[in-house]
């Protein structure tokens, strides 16, 4: 599966659309996480542990997304957006939407 930001893939052409697919993931964040993230604030530097909630959150909605795409019968997800938002609680929810498209050489 080609997941992609662009509206295409080089090389290749699109025949089909097939629909927007999204994946959402929403994580909260732990109570030891935030303390060690308010220390490297405090100090400077990068919050590796904030960092690293950040990445699975985008990994695991892109995952979805793409799951959802295969549902479809695509080859590849074009357009994607990413979207990071906080919720109350110290909750965050992370949101991948593109297109999911079929694809000819």
């Amino acid at each position: 599966m080609i997941l992609t930001t662009t509206p295409s893939v080089e090389g290749k052409r699109i025949v089909e659309y097939l629909g927007v697919v999204t994946g959402e993931t929403i994580m909260g964040a732990n109570v030891v996480r935030d303390i060690l993230a308010s220390i490297t604030d405090f100090i400077g530097g990068r919050s590796g542990a904030y960092e690293s909630k950040l990445a699975e959150g985008r990994q695991l909605a892109l995952n979805e997304m793409a799951e959802r795409a295969r549902q479809l019968g695509a080859d590849a997800v074009v357009g994607i957006d990413l979207d990071f938002e906080t919720m109350r609680d110290g909750m965050m929810i992370v949101v991948a939407t593109g297109t999911a498209v079929k694809l000819a050489d």
